[in-house]
Formats: structure tokens, sequence, C-alpha cells
């Protein structure tokens, strides 16, 4: 069954240019991955620094093996000095 899944990120001001590369890096790795159907990033109009990154997969289980995949783990940390707090991500199932 299809998912989607919601990742919010609360970015320093002054940082959109990295965080737009490492979001663009990551979703081009993710492209190739077993499962990903689509994406999209998403930039509040109330706050530019919140991002909400939003990807659907065929499976749970093919997003948890990119969520898990050591590549992903590497882009992440290359994000996390960019964030305000650890990013959030929840996971919704088509009903």
């Amino acid at each position: 069954m299809a998912i989607k899944v919601f990742i919010e990120r609360d970015i320093e001001p002054g940082r959109e240019i990295d965080i737009h590369n490492a979001l663009i890096k990551l979703r081009s790795r993710a492209m190739h991955a077993p499962g990903y159907i689509s994406g999209e990033t998403l930039r509040s109009y109330e706050d530019p620094n919140k991002y909400l990154v939003i990807s659907t997969w065929n499976s749970i289980e093919e997003w948890k093996q990119w969520e898990n995949n050591p590549e992903r783990q590497a882009i992440e940390a290359e994000i996390a000095p960019y964030l305000r707090k650890p990013s959030s991500t929840r996971i919704y199932l088509y009903s």
C-alpha cells in the first residue's frame, strides 16, 4: 500500500542555499531508491525558515529501507547543522 512521508525541517536563518542544495541532493538520490514514487519540497509562507518535504512511496517497507540507507543518513548528517531543532517525520496511509 502506498504511503506519504512528511518531513518538517526548521532551519537556521541564512542557511536557505545550503538546505536547498542538500534537499536537492537528497531527492536526487531518493529517486533511485526502490519504491520511490514522487516528492516535493514546500517552504512556509508564514515562516520561510520552515520546510516541508512530502514524498510518496510504494510501501512502508521501501520507505524504511531508504530511511535507514547509509547514503541518506550521510546527507541527513550534512543537513543537521542547518536545523534549529531535529526534523520531524510523519507517515500517512491512504484510506
